[in-house]
């Protein structure tokens, strides 16, 4: 996700198959989902088979899965949106949602279950027997998700009904820590999970436009309602929009069919285009994007936007054209990383924000139509974070700026977005300049092309680069990591 808060942000180196539940895959779990959404109640059922599959080095008991609709209740110790944006956040007065789970199921017997974590945000399912290393278990899933009338990931506005992350996800297992639970964060994006295989069918009245992750395979109108089925393969998320205000418009870019979603943007063929350029430039730099389809939506959301495999979010919001073009080529970057190639976006958020920002400024260094200088991009991201300092430094006495901290760390979102993106820019780009353009390049594309549909932790990353480079990096990277580097 790209937090615009705009006006910060544009303002020791040596030289050196498994066969599942169903079809073989790479070692995938499969969600089928079966979603039916209610506009007059803004309620969503949901029946949710999992075929999950055991890649640990472990047996599991239990399952895990993270419930992140419940951040959004009343009581919810975590709340999505920061005091500051509220207003922002809930246009028609304070409104809250949920996700209630009926029933879970293995083969159709009941298994046990029950809601944990510190916030309710985690759903927590008995086996119905013990699961070992390489084998799967299919489950099924009862739910209903309430929606809050929100300006956010999840939640209807005033345009657009927006379902992101909103189904119960497997947690990630990590070896020699167990599964990943963080609880939901204001801060960033608290996310975290493995790529699978996707097959959805969602029902919803039919004078809403319809826009998801995957690809759509078939719709058809019945009863004044519009049924769309879609697959997904190797995909890390689903998300799906509702409006009945789209206009629509369409490019193909290497066999790439970009859509471009919109109800209120005049340069709508700007927008379109921006898209289409960030993917060519993307695909050449990074690598090849894996995927039939790309979806760009306009949509209500308090902050400048969100990514999601196939799909990203573009804030309604945004001031200005040029920053709203800004916004599209972030996201986008974010198909590569987080998308493609995975990271715990909750503990270390530098290793997708600092690099998706940092590429998106290297987009603008080559295409210089945009009116975005590279070098002026660099100045203010330095001079922000400068003042970033000093203004935290005269209030507190001192200021934290170390960004190897998990979402909670950070006591406001400003100290969040200068130390993973503006700081996370500023790093790259100092690599960038010591070990040169060429080396820089390749470590990219050695990056993604070792740790697609993975999730790489930072020392995998620091490793790749190192591999890629040549150079020692890792006194490096915890240099600016720990916040022992100054910036004079």
């Amino acid at each position: 996700m790209r937090k615009v808060i705009f006006v910060f942000l544009m303002m020791f180196l040596l030289p050196l198959t498994l066969v599942g539940c169903g079809e073989t895959t790479q070692a995938l779990s499969e969600y089928n989902l079966n979603l039916e959404y209610n506009d007059e109640t803004k309620v969503l059922s949901g029946v949710e088979d999992i075929c999950y599959v055991n890649n640990s080095d472990t047996s599991f008991k239990n399952l895990l899965f993270h419930l992140y609709p419940n951040a959004f209740r009343e009581d919810a110790k975590n709340r999505p949106v920061a005091v500051a944006s509220k207003d922002k956040a809930f246009p028609n007065g304070e409104s809250y949602g949920d996700i209630s789970i009926n029933s879970v199921k293995s083969e159709a017997a009941e298994l046990q279950f029950e809601i944990i974590g510190e916030d309710k945000n985690v759903l927590s399912v008995t086996l119905p027997t013990e699961l070992f290393p390489d084998e799967s278990v299919s489950i099924q899933i009862n739910f209903e998700v309430k929606l809050a009338n929100i300006n956010h990931r999840l939640g209807y506005g005033n345009n657009a009904i927006n379902f992101g992350n909103f189904y119960p996800i497997a947690c990630v297992y990590e070896s020699g820590k167990g599964f990943m639970t963080e609880p939901y964060s204001s801060n960033g994006d608290p996310f975290y999970s493995e790529t699978s295989n996707y097959k959805v069918k969602v029902t919803y009245p039919e004078e809403f436009t319809f826009v998801s992750s995957g690809d759509v395979i078939s719709s058809s109108n019945q009863d004044g309602k519009c049924t769309t089925h879609i697959k997904g393969n190797k995909i890390r998320d689903f998300c799906f929009v509702l409006s009945k205000k789209y206009k629509s418009s369409s490019k193909e870019v290497k066999n790439i069919k970009v859509n471009y979603f919109y109800y209120n943007d005049a340069s709508s063929e700007t927008s379109l285009q921006a898209a289409c350029d960030s993917v060519a430039f993307f695909n050449e730099t990074i690598g090849e994007y894996p995927y039939k389809t790309l979806n760009v939506v306009e949509t209500n959301f308090l902050n400048g936007g969100m990514e999601y495999p196939n799909l990203v979010m573009i804030s309604d919001t945004c001031s200005s054209v040029s920053e709203y073009q800004y916004v599209i080529v972030h996201e986008i970057a974010h198909q590569w990383w987080y998308g493609v190639v995975g990271n715990n976006e909750y503990s270390s958020a530098w290793q997708d924000e600092g690099l998706t920002e940092y590429s998106t400024m290297l987009f603008y260094e080559k295409h210089t139509e945009y009116n975005e200088n590279f070098d002026d991009l660099i100045s203010s991201a330095t001079n922000t974070y400068k003042r970033f300092v000093e203004v935290y430094t005269s209030v507190s006495g001192s200021v934290d700026t170390s960004m190897a901290r998990s979402l909670d760390e950070f006591a406001t979102e400003p100290e969040y977005v200068h130390c993973t993106y503006t700081k996370g820019v500023l790093m790259f780009n100092t690599l960038r300049e010591m070990v040169g353009q060429r080396k820089f390049t390749k470590a990219l594309r050695e990056y993604y092309r070792r740790y697609s549909y993975k999730n790489a932790s930072p020392a995998e990353m620091i490793s790749s680069f190192e591999n890629s480079t040549g150079y020692r990096l890792e006194g490096f990277f915890e240099s600016w990591l720990s916040g022992e580097v100054k910036i004079l």
